[in-house]
């Protein structure tokens, strides 16, 4: 082959790559007239494989021999076709906070930590330093940055029904970025008047309203004179105030469960103070609180009627909290009631829309936390166990001639002399049991590290539980459905928008 034949066929090719790659983009915009955005809060890699194996632990106990062995469990957010990887800075930090990393995916824009869907230019805090809040209520100066739309508000203009569902109260970071904004994502108080139809502060691009709000957060909108425990600072009643729009308003689980979505265009749910209750402590505790499945049912029920189509956003919130916390076997808990979620979608949009022609799923986290997994762990070694070694399945020990863990934290808090920090208030105040971070470390020989209360030791001590922080390392992302061919490589958190948009024509 000459090099003129050579060239001329090389550059056909390119011209060929290219034209299809145009065709493959052409063909996924607008394709997906509904988007269920998934959210796992702090879900990073570790977590989704520590997720995984603990699956396959609970696979082999109900179902001995259904496993060849626990890490070949199955997610189902694993199950979906195409995958990416996300790199998740924002824009002062190479640690993003929830509110920045959010907002990306919702809006397409580069934030600073702390800022909820607001232009670049924005601040959480003024010179000096001090947050622009004032208990739950905002001071923002109303010169300090711009609203920028989200995918939500774009859905709504479309004539889409829209919605979001947490497992944290409503008004948290990432609900917040699909409906509000602020320049500070504590003024929660604030950020709920956005939500309600009517108030001097809502959001008019919601139009006649989100269609469906359902999580924690009674506190921000009911006054003192009806909740003791309201942190609102006038009388107003946000919830009347959305039944007076037509909004059905559901505060437990038996009531969830009760609605008939066919005669329900608007729900509100509320369903604790502040943040639901953990999967693990709702079950055990047989609280009246739906799970996050329920919820993504009925949020589904609901919109799915809008012929033009639907926005949900379904976050698993309090996944990020329990590795705050170094509480791993909370954080796979909720990681796993996130799972069960996409399921509960996908079952139910495949009656609705079978193989998903119109319908786009994306799953992915916001961030990553600074969770390890450690030692040379034999196949089969229990996720929240002692390390015992593939080699002689011996317990594998550290220099000091110690056990470790599995699972670790890079950071992270401990039980201090302080008696609020020695128990755990979302289980009746047991104590927790947790490895002392000392020049000495202590024996884990005889910890059940496989409690509800262990926590993971932590690498450094930065405080009492909670205070562990986020990592900075890149997320997954999974799609299907809809125009979800678009959704590989490795993307600027940013982008993401850039093609959930692009697949759903908004």
């Amino acid at each position: 082959m000459n090099r003129i034949t050579r060239n001329t066929r090389l550059a056909a090719a390119i011209l060929c790559a290219a034209a299809g790659t145009l065709a493959g983009s052409a063909h996924a915009a607008g394709e997906a007239r509904n988007v269920i955005f998934f959210l796992g809060d702090g879900m990073g890699p570790v977590t989704v494989t520590a997720a995984r194996i603990y699956k396959g632990e609970k696979q082999l106990a109900a179902r001995p021999g259904s496993l060849a062995s626990p890490e070949r469990a199955h997610l189902v957010m694993q199950s979906l076709p195409f995958a990416a990887r996300v790199k998740t800075f924002s824009l002062d930090g190479q640690t993003t906070d929830s509110a920045p990393s959010m907002a990306a995916y919702m809006t397409g824009v580069k934030m600073r930590n702390e800022v909820i869907s607001m232009s670049s230019d924005t601040t959480a805090v003024d010179g000096t330093g001090i947050q622009y809040i004032n208990g739950e209520n905002t001071t923002c100066p109303p010169t300090n940055g711009k609203a920028v739309d989200t995918l939500l508000e774009l859905a709504k203009a479309k004539g889409r029904a829209v919605g979001a569902v947490s497992t944290t109260r409503v008004g948290h970071a990432t609900p917040a970025t699909t409906y509000a904004h602020i320049c500070n994502r504590n003024g929660y108080n604030t950020i709920a008047e956005q939500s309600t139809p009517g108030h001097a502060n809502y959001n008019p691009k919601l139009l006649d309203g989100i269609d469906v709000l359902m999580g924690g957060g009674q506190r921000n909108y009911l006054p003192k004179s009806l909740n003791p425990s309201s942190k609102r600072t006038d009388n107003v009643d946000l919830v009347a105030a959305m039944q007076a729009k037509g909004y059905a308003y559901v505060d437990t689980g038996t009531k969830l469960r009760a609605v008939d979505t066919a005669a329900t265009g608007k729900l509100l749910g509320l369903f604790s103070q502040s943040e639901m209750a953990y999967e693990l402590d709702r079950v055990k505790q047989n609280l009246d609180q739906p799970s996050l499945s329920e919820m993504t049912e009925k949020a589904l029920g609901v919109l799915s009627r809008n012929d033009k189509g639907f926005f949900l956003m379904v976050e698993g919130g309090r996944i990020d909290h329990a590795l705050h916390g170094t509480n791993a076997k909370r954080a796979l808990e909720d990681t796993l009631a996130f799972d069960a979620a996409i399921q509960t979608a996908l079952d139910y949009m495949n009656r609705k829309d079978p193989g998903l022609k119109n319908t786009l799923v994306v799953v992915t986290a916001d961030h990553d936390h600074a969770i390890a997994f450690n030692g040379y762990p034999k196949i089969g070694n229990p996720i929240l166990g002692k390390v015992n070694g593939y080699a002689d399945g011996k317990p594998s020990k550290a220099a000091d001639g110690k056990p470790y863990t599995t699972l670790v934290f890079g950071n992270g808090g401990r039980p201090n002399a302080s008696a609020g920090s020695q128990v755990n208030p979302e289980d009746g105040n047991k104590p927790w049991i947790a490895p002392a971070r000392a020049p000495n470390r202590d024996d884990q020989s005889a910890m059940n590290t496989e409690d509800d209360n262990f926590l993971q030791e932590v690498g450094i001590n930065l405080g009492a539980p909670g205070s562990e922080t986020h990592g900075g390392g890149d997320v997954m992302l999974f799609a299907g459905g809809a125009g979800s061919k678009i959704f590989k490589g490795t993307l600027e958190n940013i982008k993401v928008f850039d093609k959930v948009r692009q697949a759903a024509g908004l």
